[in-house]
């Protein structure tokens, strides 16, 4: 997971040198949290590779920017918003945030502290942290479910869709700040996050094919080609955190799926009838 494309973004740059995506139409120009996030841990992670101190200039440029827009949502809660609006199964109206850029937002603070020594970046990240510790209502981006699983969403919606993604990303970033702090708490999160996928990975399982996300709709939602590899790899990158064989098992099933031609061509049909009923 080194990002290495998004280090490499070839798009727009505001003047400062920050990447923004061209949503087009009405939208237009905008920065987007996780995009600037795994372009500044792309830059990172060449920069560890390689020496290069323009890659490191890039990452800061990342960093500085994920610290200086960190900002409290209505309930006081820091968070990196969104600041468009953006179509998914409800409208997300701006100032929209996200579970996943938490995670990642957080992945890039605990970097560039230790990198530079600066407090600063792993006070930012410490704040950013409380999302997690915080259920939806109060502001947070985590969910608790009849079981007494613990959820992050990448998408704030009501029912929660459980994005398998973006969960785990989350879930990195809560590593990140644990492994560089040695914070019980944050590992104890981690822990949880772990669990709950350990639990609920055979609802993504459809036999032939993973999720994207628990939809609630009658149709699954599968995921794309790119989102199903994504998946395996980081299910085995959760077995390489975990020591839990069970990610391991279950990213070489859905590899197996992967080389079927037949259960290709089944998901793309899903994928398809999926897309012509709800978007």
């Amino acid at each position: 997971m080194l990002f290495a494309e998004k280090a490499d973004y070839a798009g727009p740059h505001d003047r400062s040198g920050i990447p923004q995506l061209d949503y087009r139409g009405e939208i237009g120009l905008q920065y987007n949290p996780i995009a600037i996030a795994q372009y500044g841990l792309g830059n990172y992670n060449s920069f560890r590779q390689t020496g290069d101190r323009e890659r490191r200039r890039k990452f800061f440029l990342a960093a500085d920017w994920l610290r200086s827009n960190l900002e409290p949502n209505p309930q006081g809660i820091a968070v990196w918003n969104h600041h468009f609006d953006w179509e998914y199964r409800d409208p997300l109206n701006a100032p929209w945030y996200s579970g996943l850029a938490q995670g990642q937002g957080i992945s890039v603070l605990v970097r560039a502290h230790r990198e530079s020594g600066e407090a600063g970046y792993l006070e930012a990240a410490r704040q950013a942290l409380s999302s997690f510790c915080q259920s939806i209502e109060s502001g947070g981006v985590a969910f608790t479910d009849e079981r007494g699983d613990l959820w992050f969403e990448e998408y704030i919606v009501r029912p929660p869709t459980h994005i398998l993604n973006g969960f785990i990303w989350a879930a990195w970033g809560i590593y990140d700040y644990a492994l560089a702090t040695r914070d019980a708490p944050a590992r104890a999160l981690f822990v949880r996050a772990v669990q709950t996928l350990l639990r609920n990975l055979d609802r993504y399982d459809l036999g032939f094919w993973s999720l994207y996300e628990q939809s609630g709709t009658r149709l699954p939602m599968v995921a794309s080609p790119f989102y199903h590899q994504l998946h395996i790899v980081q299910l085995r990158i959760m077995q390489r955190l975990t020591g839990e064989d069970t990610f391991a098992r279950v990213a070489d099933r859905w590899e197996s799926y992967s080389r079927s031609r037949g259960k290709r061509v089944r998901a793309l049909c899903y994928k398809s009838a999926f897309k012509l009923c709800y978007y």
